[in-house]
């Protein structure tokens, strides 16, 4: 094979698979221009681009190439067990995206639906654990996290907390629950306040404070439907 004397530097910029990635994104460019970018260089012989499409039409394109072993790759001139293996790894990493399925996440319709999601895990706490979930626009839960754990307090349970993570997870609403050890879910004053100052918080910031719940053993009480919120 004639000594291809061109490198990826001898390329314009603008022509060259990374800059144009950055510039234009990954579903503009070729095959070739990926797998260029996945290998990162050529050889002595032939620049990165040529090696690529070499391989494209070794395998007559993506097909035949996302089964190719480790020894069919590395019996091509150009490509060594490095460079096999990062192909193998992009392959496989594109066969597990094609495959995932991301889980049926709980829906939230009604503070009965919020109480049986934390109900099992929350009700025989020896200490009071204050809970958020965070919902989506569908009502689905998308994040569940225990923001602190001891005696409920405003100056404690603070809205920054609730709400950075809200925003950080994108939620469109959040619903609160936490348990009394005692197994009554009578609320305090203390719930009530939290519960007000929360809603008030979340107004501000338009991520609204959907239900507080007071987990007790096997039964629970909504804020909301006690006309708190």
């Amino acid at each position: 094979m004639a000594k291809d004397s061109m490198t990826m530097k001898d390329i314009p910029r603008q022509d060259r698979p990374r800059e144009r990635l950055l510039e234009h994104g990954a579903s503009n460019l070729s095959n070739q221009e990926l797998l260029s970018i996945i290998l990162g260089t050529g050889s002595k012989e032939e620049s990165v681009s040529l090696l690529s499409q070499r391989i494209l039409m070794h395998f007559e394109g993506l097909n035949l190439l996302r089964d190719s072993t480790i020894e069919e790759l590395t019996a091509i001139k150009g490509i060594g067990t490095v460079k096999g293996v990062l192909i193998l790894a992009a392959i496989e990493l594109g066969k597990r995206m094609h495959k995932y399925k991301p889980q049926e996440r709980y829906v939230i319709r009604s503070p009965e639906d919020g109480a049986d999601y934390v109900m099992e895990e929350m009700r025989n706490l020896k200490q009071e654990h204050f809970v958020c979930l965070f919902l989506n626009t569908k009502n689905q839960i998308v994040h569940r996290q225990t923001i602190f754990i001891g005696s409920l307090n405003a100056s404690i349970v603070h809205p920054r907390e609730v709400f950075r993570e809200a925003v950080k997870r994108s939620a469109a609403s959040i619903i609160c629950a936490h348990n009394h050890p005692s197994g009554d879910p009578s609320p305090s004053q203390e719930d009530i306040h939290v519960t007000k100052r929360l809603s008030e918080c979340g107004k501000i910031i338009g991520i609204e404070l959907l239900d507080h719940l007071v987990i007790g053993d096997h039964k629970f009480v909504s804020l909301k439907e006690k006309g708190y919120l």
